[in-house]
C-alpha cells in the first residue's frame, strides 16, 4: 500500500483552477485501490502571509467545505487541520536544529523574496523545515507536487537522510515526489493561469447571480457578433472545453466558426454548464459552510487519526534525541 500525502493551502476560497487542477485529481487518486491518502489543510503555513484570525478561519472552513463537497471520503482517508496536531511544530523545531543555513537560503520560497528582506519573516525562511515535518510525520511514500514544490520534497529527503545518519537508524521514510504532467493549467478570466494572486479566478461556489457576473468579466476580443470567431484563441471556449463533453464542445466550436454567435452567448453557456455540472458540490459546500458542527465533526475525526500516527513518529525522534 502506498501512503500519499498532500498539503492544501488555506490562503483563500478554492476556485475552479484549484478544483480541476488539485481537488478532483487528488480525490480520484485517493479512490484507487492500494492508496492510503493523507490530506491536511496547511493553516500554519498561511500565517507567513495572512495575519487576520477571522479571515484565516473563514478560509479554512471554505477549503474544508470544498474538499468535502467534491466527495472526499473521510472514513477511508485522513483529513485534518495542520494546526490541530501539535507534532507538526515539534518536529519542525527538531529539523530546524539539523538543517544548515545554506540549504534554507537556497530554497525557492526564500530566494524569490530575498531582494526585499525587510518583508521576509522567519516563517518564510524556515518554511522548508515545517513542510518536511508535515511529510515525515506520516511516513509518506509519495508526495504529489507541482514543479515549483519539487525542491522542497528533495530538501525533505536530505533532512531525513541527515537525521537518519546522525542517529544511526532509519527513523524516517524517504518520500518520493510525484509530478503529474497531465495536470492541466486552468486559464483565468484574463488568460493567465487562474490564481488568487492575479485576481482572475472563477469561484464556482458563489450565489448564481454573482457567479454569472464573474463569468461575464472573462476577456474576449472585439470580433462582431455576426462574424466567425476562432474558438482556440478564446478564454471562454477553453474553459467550456475543460468541463463539457465532446458533443457539447463540438457544438460550441461550430457556433464560433459559423458566426452569428457572440461571446455573450458562450459565457451564458459556460455559466449554465457550471451551474448544472456542479449543482451537488455547490449544495454541499453551502451546507458545510452553514453547519459548522458538521464540518468540525469531519475535521476532528481526521485530527484524531493524524495525531495517533504523528505521536508515534515523534516518540521515535524524542527517544533518539534524548527527550524521552
Amino acid at each position: 500500500m502506498s501512503r500519499i500525502l498532500t498539503g492544501i493551502q488555506s490562503s483563500g476560497r478554492p476556485h475552479l483552477g484549484n478544483i480541476l487542477g488539485a481537488i478532483k485529481p487528488a480525490i480520484a487518486l485517493s479512490e484507487q485501490p492500494g492508496n492510503e491518502s493523507f490530506f491536511f489543510i496547511a493553516d500554519l503555513h498561511s500565517l507567513t502571509s495572512i495575519k487576520d484570525g477571522g479571515l484565516r478561519r473563514e478560509y479554512i472552513r471554505a477549503v474544508a467545505s470544498a474538499w468535502l463537497a467534491f466527495g472526499l471520503d473521510t472514513a477511508k482517508n485522513t483529513f485534518w487541520r495542520q494546526s490541530h496536531v501539535a507534532e507538526h511544530t515539534e518536529l519542525a523545531w527538531y529539523l530546524n536544529c539539523f538543517t544548515p543555513y545554506p540549504m534554507l537560503a537556497n530554497a525557492h520560497s526564500f530566494k524569490d523574496k530575498a531582494d526585499r528582506l525587510a518583508d521576509v519573516n522567519a516563517g518564510v525562511f524556515m518554511y522548508p523545515c515545517l513542510m518536511a515535518a508535515d511529510i515525515l510525520l506520516y511516513d509518506a511514500d509519495i508526495v504529489p507536487v507541482g514543479k515549483d514544490q519539487k525542491q522542497h520534497v528533495e530538501m525533505t529527503r536530505d533532512m531525513a537522510s541527515a537525521l537518519n545518519h546522525r542517529v544511526g537508524e532509519e527513523i524516517f521514510v524517504l518520500p518520493e515526489s510525484r509530478i503529474d504532467e497531465r495536470i492541466m493549467t486552468i486559464p483565468g478570466i484574463d488568460g493567465q493561469k487562474m490564481s488568487k494572486s492575479y485576481n482572475n479566478y472563477i469561484d464556482i461556489f458563489l450565489p448564481a447571480n454573482e457567479l454569472y457576473k464573474m463569468i461575464k468579466k472573462i476577456i474576449s476580443d472585439s470580433t462582431p457578433l455576426e462574424e466567425p470567431k476562432n474558438p482556440d484563441n478564446d478564454i471562454t471556449f477553453k474553459l467550456y472545453a475543460l468541463l463539457a463533453d465532446e458533443v457539447q464542445v463540438a457544438a460550441m466550436r461550430q457556433n464560433y466558426l459559423n458566426g452569428g454567435y457572440g461571446y455573450g452567448h458562450a459565457k451564458k453557456e459556460l455559466y449554465e454548464l457550471i451551474i448544472s455540472q456542479f449543482a451537488k458540490p455547490r449544495e454541499l459546500f453551502t451546507y458545510y459552510m452553514e453547519n459548522e458542527e458538521a464540518l468540525e465533526n469531519e475535521l476532528r475525526l481526521g485530527e484524531e487519526k493524524a495525531r495517533a500516527i504523528a505521536s508515534q513518529t515523534i516518540k521515535r525522534v524524542r527517544e533518539k534525541l534524548g527527550y524521552n
